[in-house]
């Protein structure tokens, strides 16, 4: 039985990571995967492990570990000299014993390999097949949204839910922001599940939640890092509570799908607008109080923004590029 293994930061994992897996799975019958995680890096060594164990799930002879160190008894695992690989090299040698095969991308992995008297296969090594590093990605995610495995990019998703009471205009603001910031759009579960305002169920508005989680869910694993979310969870359960005076349960799931880094909440100014399935405009304004108690009652941070509909995206524009950059 071959067995091989590859180690690294995966700081972040990226699709040029995923090929040399991929690879090294076709040259082994096991492949074990080290997480190398320092005291000194942000993103925990099990975010990592998570990344690789979604992206290679219901593959059998892989095995995805982490191995967490101070830097201050260990150099960088990522420098590529004969000093620093000898001390990598005797760590891997007592948590790989049985492996004899050691596949990288990276010139010290013939010095590993030379210390643990095993076989160095390497991958892609000039980075043609994948031009990519995990430094760049760090640097700018956006840049290089092409590269990252549909489980990283929830991790790097700028998430931006716009938020008000029925007639605010959010869904024509969330409109022209996605297509003005070529971000993607997460329009409104509720409004295909129920088209009018005055008639609907404890059910229907459970279906919107999980339905809207899902769709922000898919928006994650899209094309690009921006992501604008027309309403939230949090407006779904404000309507259980102004409509039917009850509390909507929401799993962690999708409440964690409806997290943002930034709520923008419009006040209700641009003037009241009746198409035939919204709530009377005394209802409207109720539903209004509702939503921020409920907002605030959660924990929600907001930022209001008000004025004609032209102003309100001026101010929308801004508070994403500041907080973005």
């Amino acid at each position: 039985m071959v067995k091989a293994f590859l180690f690294g930061k995966f700081l972040p994992f990226h699709k040029g990571h995923e090929a040399m897996i991929r690879f090294a799975l076709a040259q082994a019958d096991l492949v074990s995967v080290l997480v190398c995680s320092s005291d000194k890096e942000t993103i925990p060594g099990s975010v990592r492990k998570s990344w690789i164990d979604q992206t290679f799930a219901g593959i059998e002879n892989i095995e995805v570990l982490i191995f967490d160190y101070n830097e201050s008894q260990f150099p960088n695992s990522s420098a590529s000299s004969r000093e620093v690989s000898k001390i990598w090299s005797k760590v891997l040698s007592e948590l790989f014993p049985g492996h004899s095969v050691l596949i990288t991308s990276e010139p010290y992995g013939d010095y590993v390999a030379d210390f643990m008297g095993i076989i160095h296969i390497p991958f892609d090594m000039p980075k043609k097949l994948y031009p990519v590093s995990a430094t760049l990605i760090r640097n700018d995610a956006a840049a290089w949204w092409g590269y990252l495995p549909d489980s990283v990019k929830p991790f790097y998703c700028f998430k931006v839910v716009i938020l008000g009471t029925e007639s605010s205009g959010k869904t024509t603001l969330a409109q022209r922001l996605s297509a003005h910031l070529d971000a993607t759009l997460v329009n409104e579960a509720g409004r295909d599940i129920i088209p009018n305002s005055d008639h609907f169920t404890m059910e229907d508005l459970r279906e919107t939640i999980t339905e809207h989680a899902r769709r922000i869910r898919e928006a994650e694993k899209g094309g690009n890092k921006l992501i604008i979310i027309d309403t939230d969870v949090h407006i779904t359960r404000s309507y259980a509570r102004f409509v039917f005076n009850s509390d909507l349960q929401v799993s962690n799931d999708d409440h964690r799908a409806n997290l943002s880094h930034l709520y923008i909440y419009l006040t209700n100014d641009s003037g009241y607008y009746q198409d035939g399935s919204r709530l009377s405009e005394e209802q409207a304004k109720l539903l209004d109080i509702s939503h921020r108690e409920i907002l605030l009652g959660h924990g929600i941070s907001f930022t209001e923004i008000g004025g004609g509909f032209d102003k309100k995206f001026e101010k929308a524009l801004l508070l994403i590029k500041k907080l973005q950059h």
